[in-house]
């Protein structure tokens, strides 16, 4: 019976489960991950770059590699299934792309096609969704602190003799707050030259892509082309470079935001661990080795691991379980358009056109910039969370169905009304300052405006949360004037959003 292996672009794995010596390969540019959305043209590079070292890297193991474009109507599943059994082959190999669109397409695709199919595990995660489905199955709420607390016992990860947590506490996110000094140095990063894969993806991309958002060139402003890691051994070199210079102080500036740089002491290690790049497991496996020999700070290194096993595994977990619930959730009943400055930066808000014209050249930004500048302030505008959804998955290199569907639906919008979160993520100018050096100026008063307003519309949600509570009763206890002020300069900003 003739087989064959289906690649998706994400899929790029050292030890693919679906392949073996006596199958075709198959690795196509899916129309989901190159032209559902005007994807971000960093991406885009990262993907053809990494796809065509990948072709070549398995050639030169003896595989027979096929190679689909994104300009070939096959990169289509839906077109590409009824080509696989044309050509004789009857049952097909894949990865789980824990992508449900796609999950959708291909079984309805085979069974159209008369093609048997094969799901294996996909090694991009620690946990198989039998053990995701498990363990949540026998609890009524999504707690991320519990699914961590779960993931290290049986991991094994950082406890002691007695089984309890190395340190005396299970997270030690309250050490991950501090703000960044203004004397201390930003540990350079060295991104990979571009090699022959990067600069045809370039031409690639301009050629086809080049009207979408962001900028295929240079991302980073060195003097030679410098871009993401595009092979195993690129992405390899990027992890040890980061266990070596930031991993020390990355616990303790977590958080911590600079108006002129992104990555601080972050790993940026989901462009490539995204795509298969790296392995979730080993780069636990590096993490401790090194934490072992250079007496990297707890803070640091259970910071880290809790990014790997609790968050990126509990993001994933949410998203098998309730993604169709989320994605079709709109708990607040918003309906605003995003207009053209959020895709530009040019809002006039000072730490929102900041991040978001940095991320039109890097198609990064770290966790707090996502979650308490762009998705509060985007909260705050009360955008249709179906249009805040399509903005993140154009605007990032590391974005993909299952990460945004619970990060923007459950996080940052809180359109699933509560399903992974007890409150939205929302905040005043106050946090943004304190956690970082933007300089006081309007915006603060345009953001503390929506903040406020945000509280006093929505005060049957937020009188009936103790901690909330408090804070809508510092809004009613302000003078009257005060109040107002507030209220017509948010309402003003509001306005301008439909012109």
């Amino acid at each position: 019976m003739k087989e064959v292996t289906l690649i998706f672009p994400h899929q790029l794995f050292d030890a693919h489960p679906a392949i073996t010596e006596d199958r075709d390969i198959w690795l196509t540019e899916e129309l989901l991950f190159f032209t559902q959305y005007a994807f971000h043209q960093q991406k885009l590079v990262l993907h053809r770059a990494s796809m065509t070292y990948y072709a070549e890297w398995l050639r030169k193991k003896g595989l027979t590699v096929f190679y689909v474009e994104a300009t070939d109507p096959l990169h289509d599943i839906r077109q590409l299934i009824p080509h696989l059994k044309e050509r004789n082959y009857r049952v097909m190999h894949f990865a789980d792309p824990v992508d449900d669109w796609l999950n959708k397409r291909i079984e309805q695709s085979c069974r159209l096609a008369g093609l048997k199919w094969q799901v294996h595990h996909s090694p991009n995660f620690l946990n198989d969704a039998a053990s995701i489905h498990d363990y949540f199955s026998q609890r009524k709420t999504y707690f991320q602190t519990d699914f961590y607390i779960a993931q290290r016992k049986a991991r094994n990860l950082l406890l002691d003799s007695n089984k309890q947590p190395s340190g005396g506490r299970w997270t030690y996110d309250t050490d991950n707050r501090a703000k960044y000094p203004a004397n201390k140095p930003v540990p350079a990063c060295r991104f990979p030259e571009a090699n022959d894969y990067v600069t045809k993806a370039i031409d690639y991309v301009k050629q086809y892509f080049g009207k979408n958002p962001g900028k295929s060139g240079n991302p980073f402003n060195h003097s030679k082309p410098h871009f993401y890691p595009v092979t195993h051994a690129e992405a390899q070199q990027w992890l040890e470079d980061f266990l070596t210079e930031r991993f020390t102080d990355f616990g303790m500036y977590e958080d911590a935001m600079l108006q002129t740089e992104s990555i601080l002491h972050h790993s940026v290690l989901t462009p490539m661990l995204n795509i298969g790049l790296l392995d979730p497991k080993d780069i636990i496996d590096q993490a401790l080795t090194v934490a072992g020999s250079r007496q990297i700070p707890l803070n640091s290194l259970e910071g880290f691991i809790r990014q790997i096993t609790g968050w990126r595994e509990f993001i994933r977990a949410v998203y098998i379980r309730e993604q169709a619930k989320q994605r079709t959730s709109n708990y607040w009943g918003f309906t605003r358009k995003i207009p053209a400055s959020f895709w530009t930066g040019t809002t006039g808000i000072l730490p929102v056109d900041t991040v978001i014209q940095r991320v039109l050249t890097t198609g990064y930004a770290h966790h707090i910039e996502r979650l308490m500048v762009l998705g509060n302030f985007m909260l705050l505008c009360e955008f249709d969370p179906d249009e805040v959804y399509r903005w993140f998955m154009e605007m990032f290199v590391d974005a993909y169905d299952w990460v945004m569907v619970p990060n923007v639906y459950g996080m940052t919008q809180f359109a699933d009304g509560g399903l992974m979160t007890t409150k939205p993520y929302i905040s005043g100018s106050n946090y943004i300052r304190k956690m970082s050096n933007y300089p006081a100026g309007n915006w603060q008063e345009i953001w503390d405006g929506l903040f406020w307003r945000f509280m006093d519309v929505h005060r049957d949600f937020f009188s009936s949360n103790p901690r909330l509570g408090m804070l809508l009763k510092t809004f009613d206890k302000m003078p009257q004037e005060k109040r107002n002020k507030h209220l017509q300069i948010a309402a003003l900003f509001l306005n301008s959003l439909s012109k």
